[in-house]
């Protein structure tokens, strides 16, 4: 009997590592991915996890995650101004290197309650309270994104993206004083996960980026006249371009006959005065 427990225990373990390693990308080509890859590489691959009956150590789950999620965190921040160091370590934090109940049950990653605007599908949860609703996502890349909408849509959450890229401790306290989380060691434990993990050289392959968005947007931007319009650029959302121009997300949404907040590059929004 002791015997077929060990043989239980051991193959739940495979399938939660199996069911989080499917959604593996590789890290990015851009710049520092030998250092990068040099951390990550010390994980066993998912084929080689599935051949072995030994669970995962806490230190190589984590590191299992980042390999996983890497790329993602960096296509968000390349579309949000969100620090990719930030993304990560928030998501090794609330998904538990998804191994969570919510990361397992609901592909959430990063702990979104339902809230009102909810329209999707839903798990309940026991957290703050007994049974409160999350959200449940089809695919991990839609936890990310729904967390990327939620930082860049609320104004709580506005004076983040006044920060560096690069200045990830501003940007764990920033989270903590915002209302992210309850944990009064919230921010601590970010800026720990992102330092032993290194993880801010992710933030690092913004710099150029950001360089590029800057010219531009100096060329294309906005144009006076009659009516002020502005091309649409990598990197843009409403709620962004409200704030640039003095304006609101309902009044860009109004002004442009907006049914959703999806943006395109190119596309030509009428800027109210």
């Amino acid at each position: 009997m002791k015997n077929n427990s060990i043989l239980i225990f051991s193959l739940i373990g495979l399938f939660v590592v199996s069911s989080c390693g499917s959604k593996k990308a590789a890290v990015s080509h851009r710049a520092n991915k030998a250092a990068v890859e040099a951390k990550i590489n010390s994980v066993e691959t998912p084929k080689q996890q599935n051949s072995s009956a030994t669970p995962l150590t806490g230190e190589q789950r984590v590191r299992h995650y980042i390999q996983s999620y890497a790329e993602v965190a960096l296509q968000e921040m390349d579309l949000y101004n969100i620090p990719a160091s930030i993304t990560l370590a928030q998501g090794i934090l609330e998904s538990g290197s998804c191994y969570g109940t919510l990361a397992v049950k609901a592909n959430n990653h990063f702990g979104i309650k339902c809230h009102s605007t909810w329209t999707g599908e839903r798990v309940y949860h026991d957290d703050d309270q007994l049974g409160e609703c999350f959200r449940k996502y089809t695919d991990v890349k839609y936890s990310y994104r729904d967390h990327s909408l939620f930082l860049s849509q609320r104004t709580r959450y506005a004076d983040l993206f006044e920060l560096k890229i690069s200045d990830y401790k501003a940007w764990a306290h920033g989270l903590k004083k915002a209302g992210y989380a309850t944990d009064p060691k919230y921010p601590e434990k970010l800026i720990s996960l992102i330092e032993r993990y290194e993880l801010w050289q992710f933030d690092r392959q913004s710099t150029k980026a950001d360089k590029k968005r800057q010219k531009k947007s100096k060329t294309k931007g906005l144009r006076q006249g009659k009516n002020r319009r502005y091309i649409v650029i990598a990197g843009d959302t409403l709620y962004s371009l409200s704030r640039r121009f003095g304006t609101t997300v309902d009044q860009l949404m109004r002004h442009n006959k907006l049914k959703t907040t999806d943006l395109s590059v190119g596309q030509e929004l009428r800027i109210p005065r």
